[in-house]
């Protein structure tokens, strides 16, 4: 069990088994990289470097990270290749700590205010709306009264699918026709919630990238109406990427980091691919923190981010 003896079994048990992928392919390369030598040299670091782009940790992100072990192999003089996991290890978990991914273990909110709004945005078929869903259930798992808003008016699909995640979950939905004004949307279900006193709100946007101007006045426009029911809202500004499409996830994030502000990040579809490096490289080139992970199809399959416990489930080759 590693160093996580109070580590939830479950939840240990899921981490594992949706960064499986992953972890095979980053130790198999590994394996491959060290076979036959002694100590960390440079032919090593060429070859770690090679493995950290290919495992989608991305460029700029990787370069950091072979510098820092330059750095440790400099200081300690030797350094031998059955240490390389545990050095890698600590840089990544330092790396996530600077980018302020903390080690969120429970699903408490502050209590200075409520409710305690999340405007969710990213492009469609990220896995946004199922993510709002788990994170319903979540936080009224954790004995929170949610609030769902479907801002996403421009397609009736995603109106439905918030509805029926609604409905599974057992948490109100507050919604208009299909084309009504996004931000009546939430300033109605911000309205509501207060009434009603929820703990959490979370509102769902349309993901349309290709009209960049269009979104961000949007975004802007739903942030501004949010306010005339509660001054502090939105109190997260949450971006979901699908993990597996690797480099373009990157992309992604880039573009809605230029029309809004992202105070979140939320990494779904972790478990079907070997890309979960992304995880590392977004947050550090964002400086974004990483909030939740998506490990699978279940309900509780979607996590809080635990740095620790993300990079020990990523090198622990027990």
């Amino acid at each position: 069990m590693g160093i996580f003896g109070l580590f939830n079994s479950k939840k240990k048990e899921t981490l594992d088994h949706g960064l499986e992928k992953t972890k095979q392919s980053v130790f198999d390369k590994i394996s491959r990289a060290v076979a036959g030598k002694s100590k960390v040299d440079d032919e090593v670091l060429d070859n770690l470097e090679e493995i950290l782009i290919t495992s989608d940790v991305g460029v700029d992100t990787t370069i950091k990270i072979i510098e820092r072990i330059e750095e440790h192999v400099a200081r300690e003089k030797y350094v031998s290749t059955s240490e390389l996991n545990g050095i890698l290890r600590e840089e990544i978990a330092s790396l996530l700590a600077e980018n302020n991914a903390g080690d969120n273990d429970n699903w408490d909110l502050p209590i200075d205010h409520k409710p305690y709004v999340i405007l969710v945005v990213g492009v469609n078929g990220v896995g946004k709306t199922t993510t709002i869903g788990k994170l319903a259930y979540q936080f009224k798992n954790a004995g929170k009264k949610v609030y769902l808003g479907a801002a996403d008016t421009f397609r009736a699909a995603a109106v439905e699918q918030i509805s029926i995640w609604g409905e599974r979950v057992g948490v109100p939905v507050i919604k208009q026709q299909m084309g009504a004004d996004p931000a009546s949307v939430a300033f109605d279900t911000l309205q509501s919630a207060k009434a009603n006193n929820a703990d959490v709100v979370l509102i769902d946007t349309a993901g349309r990238l290709h009209n960049k101007v269009g979104l961000m006045n949007e975004l802007k426009k739903i942030k501004e109406v949010m306010k005339k029911v509660l001054p502090e809202a939105p109190d997260e500004v949450m971006l979901v990427l699908d993990g597996s499409t690797g480099q373009n996830a990157f992309e992604q994030a880039k573009q809605f980091a230029a029309v809004t502000q992202i105070t979140s990040l939320a990494i779904t579809k972790l478990d079907g691919t070997a890309k979960g490096g992304v995880v590392i490289g977004i947050s550090d080139q964002l400086k974004v923190p990483v909030k939740y992970i998506g490990l699978g199809e279940q309900l509780e399959d979607l996590q809080l981010f635990n740095r620790l416990e993300f990079v020990d489930s990523l090198f622990n080759n027990e």
